[in-house]
């Protein structure tokens, strides 16, 4: 399989089968799942990073154990639309998985994912600043991928 556009991943999805979203930060990496008919996103996991091939295998047994179909990454577009540094990074990240491992990768245009997070965790939750530390990347990609599932919806898939 290959990196595709989010209106390309319908087809390369079975029916049914949970979506994994990725908030790719520089310390960890945030997980959500979504449940088997794509409908809701909801935190999972957040994996520290250390080495690429511990990552990759924690994500492989979450895809596993949850029999996810595919997975959406956010990519940390600027405000103006270019892509810079983190965009590469990301992509990067994608293309590695792939070596290790066949299956379906979107990218889901994430700009502002973590400051809307954090806004909610603070306005809404109440949450300390060492609280939302330990939350706000699986709660960013829980939002990522609920962006991604409602984009799907809309475009039938």
């Amino acid at each position: 399989m290959a990196v595709v556009d989010l209106s390309e991943l319908p087809a390369l999805l079975p029916r049914y089968g949970a979506l994994i979203g990725l908030d790719l930060g520089e310390k960890t990496i945030g997980v959500a799942i979504s449940d088997a008919t794509r409908t809701v996103a909801s935190p999972l996991e957040l994996i520290r990073k250390t080495k690429f091939t511990e990552e990759a295998n924690r994500l492989f047994a979450l895809i596993q154990d949850r029999d996810a179909a595919g997975i959406v990454i956010g990519l940390p577009v600027n405000m103006d639309g270019t892509e810079g540094p983190r965009c590469q990074s990301n992509r990067a990240f994608a293309r590695n998985l792939l070596r290790l491992r066949d299956l379906p990768i979107a990218f889901w245009d994430e700009r502002m994912s973590t400051m809307a997070v954090n806004r909610f965790l603070i306005d809404e939750a109440d949450m300390t600043r060492a609280r939302r530390a330990d939350v706000v990347d699986k709660m960013a990609a829980a939002w990522i991928l609920q962006g991604a599932l409602e984009r799907l919806r809309a475009i039938g898939g």
